[in-house]
């Protein structure tokens, strides 16, 4: 065979330029380049998918992967929409959405040296097993198709996953489990968002336009949270016992309200009753709200994205908790945990019906002392 496939110019499926113009075959052609593979020495795939504040918040694994590998080329496999949480990120090489089929068949061609893939997704796990790669840390799948945990240090993880048990029993946060999962040491090391120059500017406009540069206090209140936890979102008459509260004892106080399109109501509403209060917006791309997030000192949110977002910018937080762990939430010594009483709590359940249920627990007094406490005024 005389074609030599390796050439630059070879696309593959058809003739290079120089056969079609000058009838050149790859035996007396002067331009022939070989291709050298571009693949760094030492390579991490980190797959991690499913909801956009979980891989937020899984970034936080990346200065202890650039750690023990100094000179890694590092890939991340994540879906498109959470694509912008790695602009501006300088420690990630690669961002392939997972929906990117043909980009996903040419990463299977790679041998990397490292896999970690935290989720224990029947979703992901087939991907997770088809890449090649020295050492898999995390979850792949079995002869059968079902989901296993690749090393012996994913096993916790797993059984938190299929015991409500263990779920509630664990101490541990979030970061510290991805850490042991892929055998790095865990040094609290922050959640990565890097904000651009054109960010700083959006966000330093929205304070110059709502007279903020002056404000000794700014608070963000997130109204809602991810539609699928019903109880993630504290109640909206909470919020009308609060405001006023607040406006009362704390001097000077801005008001920031964060939420997206699912929540123009609880926001339009809140705004018609307390005018003093500044909407930042329910139609704001992903890497605005961030832009936005940075304002304030301290937010108040429930366990979401706004929570990760929040964290990651260095906020004081006050965050409610209801049917998710308080336990898995790292808090950097910055973020109250507000916690009802109630032995239900860790249920993981979308849905609720139960009278009171755990977010009524949360009174106003809770949660105003909480941002006092954050605002370094005492309590009320």
């Amino acid at each position: 065979m005389i074609l030599k496939h390796d050439c630059a110019h070879f696309p593959g499926d058809r003739p290079c330029k120089f056969n079609k113009l000058y009838g050149r075959m790859c035996d007396n052609c002067e331009d022939y380049t070989p291709v050298k593979p571009n693949r760094p020495e030492f390579s991490v795939i980190i797959i991690k998918l499913d909801a956009l504040g979980d891989v937020l918040r899984t970034t936080a694994i990346l200065p202890a992967v650039k750690r023990k590998y100094p000179a890694a080329h590092i890939t991340w496999i994540t879906r498109r929409n959470a694509i912008p949480v790695f602009d501006n990120l300088p420690t990630v090489n690669e961002v392939v959405a997972f929906e990117d089929t043909e980009r996903l068949l040419a990463v299977g061609q790679f041998n990397f040296d490292v896999l970690i893939h935290p989720d224990a997704s029947p979703e992901s796990a087939p991907l997770a097993t088809m890449i090649r790669a020295k050492e898999k840390f995390g979850f792949i799948t079995d002869k059968a198709g079902k989901v296993f945990p690749a090393n012996k240090e994913a096993e916790e993880w797993f059984e938190m996953g299929a015991f409500d048990q263990y779920k509630k029993a664990n101490k541990k946060t979030y970061q510290q489990i991805i850490h042991e999962i892929a055998r790095l040491p865990y040094q609290k090391d922050e959640i990565q968002i890097h904000l651009t120059p054109q960010e700083f500017e959006k966000r330093d406009k929205f304070v110059a336009g709502h007279d903020l540069a002056g404000a000794k206090y700014i608070l963000g209140i997130n109204v809602g949270a991810s539609g699928r936890w019903q109880l993630k979102q504290w109640r909206m008459d909470g919020f009308f016992e609060l405001i006023p509260q607040l406006y009362g004892v704390i001097p000077g106080l801005k008001i920031l309200l964060y939420g997206g399109k699912d929540e123009a109501s609880r926001i339009n509403e809140l705004t018609e009753r307390f005018p003093a209060l500044i909407s930042t917006g329910t139609d704001n791309d992903l890497r605005s709200f961030f832009a936005l997030m940075d304002i304030p000192g301290v937010v108040i949110t429930g366990d979401t994205m706004a929570l990760h977002a929040a964290t990651a910018l260095r906020k004081r937080v006050v965050c409610l908790f209801g049917p998710t762990s308080s336990n898995e939430i790292e808090d950097y010594g910055r973020i109250i945990k507000v916690i009802p009483k109630m032995d239900c709590l860790v249920c993981y359940k979308p849905t609720c019906d139960f009278d009171p249920n755990c977010m009524d627990l949360i009174s106003t007094e809770m949660v105003l002392n909480a941002v006092l406490f954050a605002f370094d005024l005492g309590l009320a």
